[in-house]
């Protein structure tokens, strides 16, 4: 059987029939750690937002309110305190997972460039070239690899966010300990820093991530794979032919494939992904009320 051969359901006890009886296989796309490593990001990432809001919104009525709610804002900064260590944790597991499993395996420079790699290449700004003539009705649809260019600028967004949203929180959560080698004036830029980038970053990951994970056509109202780890072989070579062709071409599909979702892992990712989109779009409608 080639990896391109779709089968009878009823011959495949690992596959979900689709509308014509045909079996539709599954590709195991995020591992069980990055799965969880996401869902923790994802759930620190909104207590973070909700209750640093009320704080850069301090003169709206709104404000109070929420922070009533999140327990006072001595509740609310305990909340959000509790969420940035957890996030911090989080980043530094990632980091440290990501470089041992390269070093281990001698990937590293697959890891720093390649279709695997999440570093911007140039194929990228091809990408977003063709991408955007698809947009205007002056070319095909593009055909992406394993990440898209805007994975890739939602990736490095988190690594700049906890470089100068979670440096500047340090100094303003442990200002004793920093005021012995630090100067006066870099708390008051800390604390600027830190609401502003804040602002930003909830601003971005509420609008244009959840877009382009959640609420573009081809995956509205909701795309479930970073909760189960898996996508369907049509979808893989809907949106990602060229990854699909070169799994395909060297022998690694078959090892890829992996049972269908299970119906727990997608109840959880309807019920918390749902949760955090519903929070993400209220706290972007309180942002453009407030300035406008």
């Amino acid at each position: 059987m080639t990896a391109a051969t779709v089968t009878p359901a009823a011959a495949r006890p690992d596959g979900q029939a689709d509308g014509n009886g045909l079996a539709q296989r599954y590709v195991r796309r995020f591992t069980a750690t990055e799965r969880v490593l996401h869902s923790l990001l994802m759930l620190t990432f909104v207590g973070c937002a909700l209750t640093g809001l009320p704080l850069v919104f301090a003169d709206r009525p709104w404000a109070a309110t929420l922070a009533r709610i999140l327990g006072g804002f001595e509740g609310a900064g305990l909340i959000h305190r509790i969420c940035a260590a957890v996030m911090i944790v989080v980043f530094v597991t990632h980091v440290v997972v990501m470089f041992s499993k390269a070093l281990a395996g001698g990937r590293l420079m697959r890891l720093l460039w390649g279709p695997d790699s999440m570093v911007p290449q140039p194929q990228d700004a091809i990408d977003i070239y063709h991408n955007f003539l698809w947009f205007i009705g002056r070319g095909p649809r593009p055909q992406f690899d394993r990440w898209t260019y805007w994975e890739k600028f939602d990736y490095w967004a988190v690594f700049w966010g906890m470089m100068i949203i979670g440096g500047s929180g340090l100094l303003l959560w442990f200002p004793v300990f920093f005021a012995r080698i630090l100067p006066g004036w870099v708390f008051n830029i800390a604390a600027l820093v830190h609401g502003e980038e804040a602002l930003l970053a909830v601003g971005f990951i509420f609008t244009f991530h959840f877009f382009n994970g959640h609420l573009r056509p081809d995956k509205f109202p909701m795309d479930t794979v970073i909760f189960t780890g898996r996508v369907s072989e049509r979808e893989l070579k809907h949106e990602r032919a060229v990854e699909y062709a070169r799994m395909v071409k060297e022998g690694r599909f078959d090892a890829a494939l992996a049972p269908p979702p299970t119906q727990e892992s997608l109840v959880f990712g309807w019920i918390v992904g749902g949760a955090a989109l519903l929070l993400g779009i209220i706290a972007i409608v309180l942002i453009v009320y407030s300035f406008f």
